[in-house]
């Protein structure tokens, strides 16, 4: 399909990029307006200590506050599988509506089984805001932005696109990174390839801001690039590589990687939409399957 964007709009973006779990978080501002959006926002935990800070983001509250803006959306890509959800954190200091990709009730399914909750545990997507689409548009201030469903890391994969700007989560990664993981419950690499090759519909210059950044052969951090530059040079699916090929290498590659180190803690707080679970008693408490998740 045809997506309705505007490259000559162009939002001023502003990363914060967490060195624990290399992640970066944006804050969008519409260029007409102090409206402005967040995107993959992080909370800190020490998981040894079982020990949850919000440095992270406080100064994404703090950004906001200086520069006087309105919060109008705190936006999920996806269910993350490496980090915490700050959302509703930052949403009770700051306002905003937080949404996420309409699959999420399918994550949450396969999760709540996973880790063995309860009826209570709610499988419809009602711990967010808004359940997103493919196609849906939206404002942030007077600025027109969209989602593109991109199921294959996960089944909620959302891109959401802001005047020229287009946040990926991991469906992309930078040029020399490739792409993400295919191989978590819900996941396929068939259908991530299908969902870059829809992202690589926009125009060329669109900007693509990553939601990681491992700093591959020892660069420095990146987080921005262009639709121009991921056709060109993606190491993934860049010069025309096939679905094919694409596939078996993902495959391949999958099977070597480890789990992520924050997997456990990130699924079960994230499908409640970044709050904590807590036990019967009302005390926050985490569960660890044993030779069950992945």
């Amino acid at each position: 399909m045809a997506y309705p964007i505007n490259t000559n709009l162009k939002p001023e973006v502003t990363a914060f990029f967490d060195k624990q779990t290399n992640t970066i978080s944006y804050v969008v501002i519409d260029p007409a307006s102090t409206a402005c959006a967040i995107i993959d926002s992080v909370m800190d935990i020490d998981y040894a200590a079982g020990q949850i800070t919000y440095d992270h983001a406080d100064a994404l509250v703090a950004f906001v506050q200086d520069n006087n803006l309105t919060l109008e959306w705190l936006i999920e890509t996806h269910v993350h599988a490496d980090h915490l959800s700050a959302a509703p954190y930052i949403q009770q200091k700051l306002g905003g509506k937080i949404g996420i990709g309409e699959k999420i009730t399918v994550v949450q399914e396969v999760f709540g089984k996973i880790f063995n909750e309860g009826t209570e545990f709610q499988r419809d997507g009602s711990q967010f805001d808004k359940l997103f689409r493919e196609g849906d548009t939206y404002k942030v201030g007077e600025m027109e932005c969209f989602a593109i469903h991109t199921p294959g890391h996960t089944p909620a994969c959302m891109v959401h696109v802001m005047g020229d700007a287009a946040f990926t989560g991991d469906t992309l990664f930078m040029p020399d990174s490739g792409s993400a993981r295919a191989d978590f419950p819900g996941g396929d690499a068939g259908e991530l390839y299908d969902s870059i090759q829809k992202v690589l519909t926009l125009p060329d210059e669109t900007r693509l801001f990553m939601c990681h950044d491992y700093a591959p052969n020892g660069r420095d951090i990146m987080w921005e690039t262009t639709v121009a530059e991921e056709k060109a040079n993606n190491i993934h699916v860049g010069k025309g590589k096939t679905r094919e090929e694409f596939v078996r290498f993902r495959t391949e590659r999958d099977a070597q990687l480890a789990v992520p180190k924050l997997i456990i803690p990130s699924l079960q707080v994230n499908m409640r939409g970044g709050n904590l679970p807590t036990d019967g008693d009302g005390n926050t408490m985490l569960k660890v399957p044993v030779n069950g998740l992945m």
